[in-house]
């Protein structure tokens, strides 16, 4: 590891820890100011960006990672909105989980505790230094903030932002600090000592690269391979809407619909879906059985369905049965988020129970699976896993418990056969 790198880690992990015995109040008085300054810093920010966007421009950044780099001001906005919402969440530290009455005058507590400090590692995509940031405050932690190269002057910027608002608050700011240059990023990823979890946002080629790269917990997911499966009892205005938002709201993000399951029994009704689809610029690759139904479509190759495209391409594939949709997206899906669209509520149930996906929704669009829209403020991303967090992951993701005990002078040797027993009288948290 660098000095620099072995600086920045170790400050952190002092600064997280003042942070984190501090009173809610101060966190939340940080991004109240955070806040602020997005909207008075708003030119510089954007004026970065713009500068970003220009040399990507010349670059060969895939379409992709350009539309994930630009940042408005309405995206800004939307950023000073999760802000502000996570600044007037009450304080998750300290927040009881168990009380446990062990005896008269000892008293155990489970409580919410930060995780310490993050290296989170994205691409292109700047907004997510506020997103990451701004929740890793909320929690009590500290973070590392890796981002590409393409995004370096807006990624600066924004860490600024972040720090300042820290600093006017009396706190130390290495609680936040960029990282910049992939050999950091590499000599921290080697220390478990320092880092205590490592969150990579970008292509599935990144994710496995820095799980196969550290022996640090990596949360995740490597692909958002999302599907929306049209059911045999489907409206279809309302099968169409929820394509094309799906799919063309924002193609780039990983809660993009990339496959469109067609329930068999549907397909005489698919040509309305497909016209809207079609209509929307999005390019149809159907297999055999829905082919015919969709004028203008092109044959499915063999990848196709099992494929995040990231654009405004969309594989189409016959199912018989709410079953073998289950399968299908058992058998090809990223078990990110997938829906399914029906009148029939009994063919919903069964498909939100038979889904082993991080999200799973009925009449509804796949684009859901965000942590603004679950009223979490913001995500430092979304998870696939099955262990500690999954889904979009806020707040709760970014917490581990301590235990909590008071006493009064008691000794384990108290207890015993022919002494003291333990009550163990569960208490209500409130």
């Amino acid at each position: 590891m660098t000095l620099d790198s072995l600086q920045i880690a170790r400050a952190a992990r002092v600064a997280q820890r003042q942070l984190g015995a501090r009173p809610g109040e101060v966190r939340s008085a940080i991004l109240a100011r955070l806040a602020e300054l997005l909207g008075e810093r708003s030119a510089d920010i954007l004026e970065a960006n713009r500068f970003d966007l220009d040399a990507a421009a010349k670059s060969t950044l895939a379409g992709p990672l350009l539309d994930r780099l630009s940042l408005t001001e309405s995206k800004l906005e939307t950023l000073r909105d999760g802000v502000l919402l996570l600044a007037g969440e009450p304080d998750p530290l300290g927040r009881a989980l168990t009380r446990t009455e062990l005896d008269d005058g000892l008293m155990l507590r489970q409580v919410h505790s930060p995780i310490g400090v993050l290296l989170i590692i994205f691409e292109s995509r700047p907004d997510a230094v506020i997103q990451i940031g701004s929740l890793a405050l909320r929690t009590g932690n500290a973070v590392l903030l890796k981002g590409g190269s393409e995004a370096l002057h807006s990624n600066r910027v924004l860490v600024d932002c972040l720090r300042l608002a820290v600093s006017e608050a009396g706190q130390a700011p290495d609680v936040v600090s960029g990282v910049e240059g992939r050999a950091a990023a590499q000599a921290l990823l080697a220390h478990d000592d320092l880092i205590d979890l490592v969150i990579p946002r970008g292509s599935g080629e990144l994710v496995r690269s820095i799980q196969a790269s550290t022996r640090i917990p990596v949360l995740g997911h490597a692909e958002g391979i999302c599907h929306l499966y049209l059911h045999a009892d489907a409206d279809p205005e309302m099968a169409a809407r929820l394509a094309v938002d799906g799919k063309c709201d924002y193609p780039a993000a990983c809660n993009a619909t990339e496959t469109l399951l067609v329930d068999r029994e549907f397909l005489p009704r698919l040509g309305s879906v497909a016209a809207a689809l079609i209509e929307a610029g999005v390019e149809l690759r159907c297999d055999a059985r829905a082919l015919p139904h969709v004028p203008g479509a092109v044959a499915a190759g063999e990848s196709d369905g099992a494929t995040e495209y990231g654009d405004l391409i969309l594989a189409v594939r016959t199912v018989d049965g709410v079953d073998d949709a289950i399968d299908h997206i058992h058998r090809f899906g990223s078990a990110h988020t997938d829906a399914i669209v029906s009148e029939d509520a009994e063919a919903r149930q069964r498909f939100l129970d038979g889904v082993d996906s991080a999200s799973v929704f009925a009449n509804a669009s796949t684009r859901f699976a965000d942590g603004f829209r679950y009223g979490l403020g913001a995500e430092v991303g979304i998870s696939t896993g099955r262990i500690h967090a999954r889904g979009p992951v806020g707040i709760e993701g970014l917490l581990t418990t301590r235990w909590l005990l008071e006493g009064s002078g008691q000794g384990a040797g108290d207890y015993g056969p022919g002494k003291r027993a333990f009550l163990h009288r569960r208490l209500p948290v409130s």
